[in-house]
């Protein structure tokens, strides 16, 4: 892949969901699911918005381990999650490749 992009697609019980895709294909973060494709649009703006700042992530530890991170609005919902990392370090390595893959990122509509 040449560029990262977000891909907004159709999954469980209709809703929509978004993904960010880093140039080298990996998922570096995923929605929840909106119940409209404009609410789901919004959410990949809000993520370009809010992914250059440092105090929108939270890496957190899970049972086993493992880490992720979210990344938050200004008001403290949850935009986007991460997949499960080894370490905290891995995990901030994550979160730095938001930060890369986010503003560039063009958006691919497979939701129809």
């Amino acid at each position: 892949m040449d560029n990262p992009k977000f891909q907004i697609y159709t999954g469980k019980g209709g809703q929509f969901y978004f993904r960010l895709i880093a140039k080298n294909g990996q998922n570096v973060l995923s929605s929840e699911g909106y119940s409209s494709k404009a609410a789901c649009k919004n959410g990949v703006e809000s993520v370009k918005k809010n992914a250059p700042q440092d105090e929108r992530y939270q890496c957190k530890e899970a049972k086993g381990g493992k880490f992720h991170f979210v990344l938050t609005a200004p008001n403290g919902k949850v935009i986007g999650s991460s997949q499960m990392y080894a370490s905290a370090e891995t995990c901030k390595k994550g979160i730095a490749a938001v930060k890369r893959a986010a503003a560039d990122a063009g958006v691919e509509d497979t939701a129809g």
